[in-house]
């Protein structure tokens, strides 16, 4: 469920009001594939719930550059809603999610596993308010890249 930005830290009270536990990661998920999948429903076995962080469109293309994304940000939080092991997602403009993680605090970060405690820029945001980070290692093959360079090559006669 698409959630509001200004909406995000009220709905974390109240799940942490219920007992339960919250999860985040964040990303583009801009073309969702199995390794998406994969690393989502491990990231929500870390907590009772899972709630994307998404970069917004303008973020995507500060991050990674013209041409992308590809499917833009409503598109994106509708498909990541519609998995099962998501619970929530919510948009942020920036680079990098630290503000937002400063602001709901939650229990457990999740990101990739090409990522460490020491090198994780929002590391310190997590640790520093008690949470704690899991670090999740990546299907071999499966990447937005990936699918973009074998579409291109497709379109090349390539394929």
């Amino acid at each position: 469920m698409l959630t509001e930005r200004k909406d995000i830290k009220n709905l974390i009270d109240r799940l942490h009001a219920e007992g339960k536990t919250v999860v985040t990661t964040n990303g583009c998920f801009d073309i969702l594939h199995a390794g998406h999948v994969r690393y989502l429903e491990k990231a929500k076995s870390f907590a009772d719930k899972l709630i994307v962080l998404l970069n917004s469109d303008k973020s995507v293309k500060n991050i990674k550059g013209e041409g992308r994304p590809i499917n833009n940000e409503n598109d994106r939080a509708e498909v990541l809603s519609a998995l099962k092991s998501v619970d929530y997602v919510v948009l942020f403009d920036e680079d990098s999610p630290r503000g937002l993680l400063e602001e709901i605090k939650p229990d457990i970060h999740a990101k990739g596993a090409d990522y460490t405690a020491e090198t994780l820029p929002e590391a310190d945001v997590i640790l520093n308010s008690g949470g704690k980070l899991e670090f999740i290692e990546f299907v071999a093959g499966r990447s937005t890249t990936n699918i973009i360079e074998k579409v291109n090559k497709s379109e090349q006669g390539k394929f």
